[in-house]
């Protein structure tokens, strides 16, 4: 993504229109000191068929678009070669409100340039995303259909992250409820949620390549926190009363990543906890002698009424909005786009897309790590979910 130091840039990737060619969003990258947005303009035109247009559609909303990428962190020095493989939805992809190309240094991209510095080894990155898809299409069409890209023998690890679009339309579905509230729709995505996320970890245990190290997934955080602080225009059934749509939300997002990192545990994988990496600041905010992103996660081995005690209720004032990250008490980082859904990033973009996916090669933007984090491991939500998975990572390959 580029980055100025005032107003607006576009990049001559970006601005793929013309007098003919258009109502495409085209995308724009502003940079504000560290925060980094994503901002659209719309351009007018006839050139494009309306099956493409379609195709347009805000991939967070209801529509679906691959955006794969392969991308190797070549070191200096070096000859053994690597693959991390991860299966995702626009988390993953590194999705930027552009439907031409995707963050180079999503979270997958980012644990490979770790990996590449504890085994001093070039490390493949392939991203095989669909930004839109939910869990069950995840599943069916990136892990199931496209499961060659984990059978390869230089697999090293393999990732995925699914359930936010099940998440997303079900929000987006019980926000347009008039009349009496209907749960089910909620229900529905938390149930999905788990049958797929279980079915994925069955399947690649099954098909990973046997050289495969480490199993990873990363759950989910809360996007749209603060702005879920709102009344229902639906009534609860019971009390007659309009709901708020974040208590609603929020033990379904918890039930989500409880069976996300419950089922890791059973099945072998390791669980990346997103939610309270982001959700959490990383000081002790309430004085109980924890630092707030640590005791909101997972353990191993509790239940899912304890686990949803814990961080919706007994942990609840500790949540804040991935907006304002804070790393100190006095120092705040921005993890979400302006989208209010997408990790923010930084290390330039790749192409992805409507036009295909990309392959490409360039140099470690940091050769070694101290303390096993780079110096921006917590300063954009693609470098904290990155470093996350990165913990898990054995010493040799």
């Amino acid at each position: 993504m580029a980055s100025v130091h005032q107003g607006i840039h576009a990049p001559p990737s970006q601005l793929w229109f013309s007098r003919r060619c258009g109502y495409v969003p085209v995308a724009f990258t502003i940079a504000k000191g560290k925060k980094m947005k994503t901002l659209f303009r719309r351009v007018a035109g006839a050139c494009l068929p309306a099956a493409v247009l379609l195709a347009l559609a805000t991939p967070a909303i209801a529509s679906t678009l691959n955006q794969n990428v392969s991308w190797t962190i070549d070191r200096a020095g070096t000859t053994a070669k690597f693959r991390v493989v991860a299966y995702g939805d626009s988390i993953y992809a590194g999705y930027n409100g552009s439907t031409t190309n995707a963050a180079r240094f999503a979270a997958p991209t980012v644990d490979a340039e770790y990996l590449s510095a504890r085994w001093n080894a070039d490390i493949e990155s392939i991203r095989r995303a669909k930004s839109g898809a939910v869990a069950r299409d995840v599943y069916e069409n990136k892990i199931v259909a496209e499961r060659s890209w984990m059978q390869a023998a230089s697999t090293r690890a393999v990732t995925f992250e699914m359930c936010g679009n099940d998440g997303l339309q079900a929000r987006s579905a019980f926000k347009s409820q008039t009349g009496t509230c209907n749960y089910s729709g909620i229900t529905a995505a938390v149930n999905s949620c788990k049958t797929y996320v279980a079915a994925s970890m069955d399947y690649i245990n099954a098909n990973a390549h046997p050289n495969t190290r480490v199993k990873s997934i990363a759950n989910l955080y809360y996007p749209g926190y603060n702005a879920d602080n709102v009344q229902s225009s639906c009534r609860d059934a019971t009390t007659g009363q309009t709901v708020n749509l974040r208590d609603r939300f929020l033990p379904a997002i918890a039930s989500m990543n409880y069976w996300m990192c419950e089922y890791a545990r059973q099945k072998g994988f390791q669980c990346a906890d997103s939610f309270a990496q982001y959700m959490g600041a990383d000081f002790d905010s309430n004085g109980d002698g924890q630092i707030d992103s640590e005791a909101l996660r997972y353990v191993a081995g509790e239940s899912e009424a304890t686990y949803l005690q814990r961080t919706t209720v007994t942990l609840r004032s500790t949540l804040r909005d991935a907006n304002t990250k804070f790393v100190t008490a006095s120092s705040s980082f921005d993890y979400i786009q302006s989208d209010d859904t997408h990790p923010t990033f930084t290390g330039g973009t790749v192409g992805a897309g409507l036009f295909g996916g990309s392959t490409g090669t360039g140099a470690p933007r940091y050769t070694s790590f101290t303390n096993g984090r780079s110096p921006i491991w917590n300063n954009f939500g693609h470098e904290r979910m990155g470093w996350a998975l990165s913990v898990y990572q054995p010493a040799t390959p």
